[in-house]
């Protein structure tokens, strides 16, 4: 028989473990920069500056020192939830509002949502007026910071509130086997948002504009022809206001399969540039590095409802994080 103590510590296993892998990962990666700091790859010796090299260097050593008190502080505020009884106090906050169990769920998760966001409010707020201003990248005003939060706390409420209503009514409503239903519709929801991003989504945040350099498009098509890849709409996004930083990505699938240029990539590098980084970009769609992505991600949201189904109706399961 599982017991609660096997349970938690197990728990604090998988934990502690995925703490010290991701720490490693991060001091490797700037102890890899510093290595490196005073002296430019041999391949860009002729088109980038020490100077450049060494800001750029500088940027990825604050970024991953940010990310590092990102991720300490993350793990403290989650121990901070099991080893309190706040998780126990939101939880019967939710009771003493609401009669229905369904009810009750919706409002504890979105609720533990709301209150993670907060508390990530910090590091939001240093990565864009204080990280991202320091090297010159954000172009984000208090007001479009203000704006894009209760746009995404609306978009949660239309999308997050119903999502959750019909896994918890799965949950209760289809017996013994509903981890598995669930893991039906969280896949099938899954492919109606990549649907729905492009046209319903995206454009609430960003304002997108056909491309109109003709040069561009048509070595788009070249590429296209070589790789096999079949794009018909080709869209700008005006990221310039937010960010100085450059990219393009490809989202959706079926009609709604579309092309993204930020405006900032295209005034600042040349159309082989631009071709050169939409091509990294479609090199991870030729080599079905997103397909392999999904059915990975697929198969341990599977693994994870199946356990969570086998503990569900068992105490000891609650007991272990002090419900």
């Amino acid at each position: 028989m599982i017991t609660a103590n096997i349970i938690y510590t197990s728990f604090y296993l998988f934990f502690i473990t995925s703490l010290i892998v991701k720490t490693a990962l991060l001091l490797l990666n700037m102890k890899h920069v510093k290595a490196h700091f005073n002296q430019v790859p041999s391949q860009f010796q002729d088109t980038i500056s020490l100077e450049d090299h060494q800001k750029a260097q500088n940027y990825t050593l604050d970024k991953n020192k940010l990310g590092l008190i990102s991720l300490l502080f993350h793990a403290v505020i989650l121990i901070l939830w099991i080893e309190t009884p706040a998780l126990n106090s939101l939880l019967y906050f939710g009771t003493s509002i609401v009669d229905s169990p369904i009810h009750q769920g919706v409002f504890f998760l979105f609720a533990f949502s709301i209150i993670n966001s907060v508390l990530g409010l910090p590091e939001s707020l240093y990565s864009t007026f204080v990280l991202e201003e320091k090297y010159g990248f954000n172009k984000t005003t208090p007001k479009t910071f203000i704006v894009d939060l209760i746009k995404q706390f609306i978009v949660s409420l239309v999308i997050g509130i119903p999502f959750i209503y019909l896994v918890l009514y799965i949950l209760y409503s289809l017996g013994s086997m509903w981890w598995l239903y669930t893991w039906i519709f969280i896949i099938a929801f899954q492919f109606i948002i990549i649907w729905a991003y492009p046209k319903f989504i995206a454009p609430l945040f960003n304002k997108f504009t056909k491309l109109e350099d003709q040069e561009l498009k048509d070595a788009i098509q070249d590429l296209s022809k070589s790789t096999q890849i079949k794009f018909e709409d080709y869209f700008v996004m005006n990221a310039s206001m937010r960010s100085a930083h450059g990219n393009a990505y490809f989202t959706g699938f079926g009609k709604n399969k579309r092309i993204v240029f930020f405006d900032t990539l295209l005034k600042s590098l040349s159309t082989k540039e631009v071709i050169a980084v939409l091509a990294h970009e479609l090199g991870h769609l030729k080599r079905k590095h997103i397909l392999k992505s999904i059915i990975m991600s697929s198969f341990f949201l599977l693994a994870g409802l199946y356990f969570l189904g086998n503990l569900y109706q068992s105490p000891e399961f609650f007991k272990a994080f002090h419900f």
